[in-house]
């Protein structure tokens, strides 16, 4: 059986290969960059794998990657694949409604015309809801806030027309913050690490007020894994704990476990625009219909995290600390 990863270079889409070749498939992988390097790249960890990749752009490169889709026959396809960085979003809105929108929906749209499709997973994001004061399901109301989750939004209200007209096999997920070994450095859990063991410091935007739920990538990969067999065509699915924290506590918790001052390693800094204060995911829904349950801790994923950045370190510190945009 045959799986296609859009998105493959991703933190969340190389995690998620690793877990599919753990259980025997075949992946397809596709991503607009050459791959990086392996630290940065799960699936590369293992001796065995059956994995193929692909230098594919979705912007640019659409009607390889169908002429691909066409020749392979995946019966599933998995959909990483976005401009994800909410701040910069501000600066290229444009280039997050082409990659978001225009060209995720003529994906979708083949897609659909495809019989031997058993099953396709968009990957979204709670930022589509805004900021919450509450716990919130599937079914609240979106209120986008930022051009990155307003293109998130309309990608995902067009599956949902899709699903209406023609029962497009759609399953969409939505995740807390995820993190884990692997993670791209502009995140907050790498970075601080590497930082600190760079004696640098990180800057914490707003004092680090405002609160995530912090998801171990394992267990993210294992549910969509569920439901890519398990779960039901046009629903939503949550996948998050139920452990809220703030970003200055999650920093104090990291220097903590090093063994550092959290004033030698940290600096206060202005607001992002537009920065949701809060997301509070109920996931009962995938935790009732599927039984899935999260089982890494955050203490427990942030023990790994450090140890990745340190056995990786002499690697890690001549990679760029920040996002680098590309159109």
């Amino acid at each position: 059986m045959k799986l296609l990863v859009i998105g493959s270079n991703s933190f969340s889409g190389s995690s998620f290969i690793d877990f599919a070749l753990s259980q025997g498939f075949r992946v397809l992988g596709c991503s607009r960059s050459s791959e990086p390097i392996a630290p940065f790249l799960p699936y590369t960890w293992r001796e065995k794998k059956d994995f193929i990749f692909r230098k594919l752009d979705l912007n640019y490169d659409l009607p390889q990657i169908l002429e691909w889709i066409e020749g392979e026959k995946p019966e599933y396809v998995v959909n990483f694949a976005a401009q994800s960085m909410v701040a910069q979003s501000w600066d290229h809105p444009k280039d997050w409604f082409m990659t978001n929108v225009v060209s995720t929906i003529e994906l979708h749209h083949a897609l659909r015309k495809y019989p031997f499709l058993k099953r396709y997973v968009h990957v979204s994001t709670p930022e589509v809801y805004g900021s919450t004061s509450c716990k919130v399901s599937e079914e609240c109301p979106m209120n986008p806030s930022t051009p990155y989750a307003v293109s998130r939004a309309a990608a995902d209200m067009s599956l949902a027309s899709f699903y209406a007209a023609y029962k497009f096999p759609v399953v969409t997920t939505r995740a807390a913050n995820v993190y884990g070994p692997g993670q791209q450095l502009y995140r907050i859990i790498p970075r601080t690490i590497l930082f600190i063991l760079l004696g640098r410091k990180i800057e914490l935007h707003g004092g680090g007020i405002s609160t995530r739920s912090f998801i171990h990538i394992r267990d993210v990969a294992e549910a969509t894994w569920q439901l890519l067999f398990l779960g039901k065509n046009g629903e939503t699915y949550h996948i998050s704990t139920g452990e809220m924290i703030s970003i200055f506590e999650l920093v104090t918790r990291i220097c903590q476990k090093m063994n550092v001052s959290l004033e030698d390693h940290v600096v206060m800094g202005e607001e992002r625009l537009g920065k949701d204060a809060t997301y509070h995911l109920d996931s009962s829904k995938i935790r009732k219909t599927l039984g899935w349950k999260d089982r890494i801790s955050l203490e427990q994923g942030l023990e790994e995290c450090i140890e990745w950045v340190e056995r990786h370190f002499e690697k890690l510190k001549d990679q760029n600390y920040d996002y680098i945009h590309k159109k």
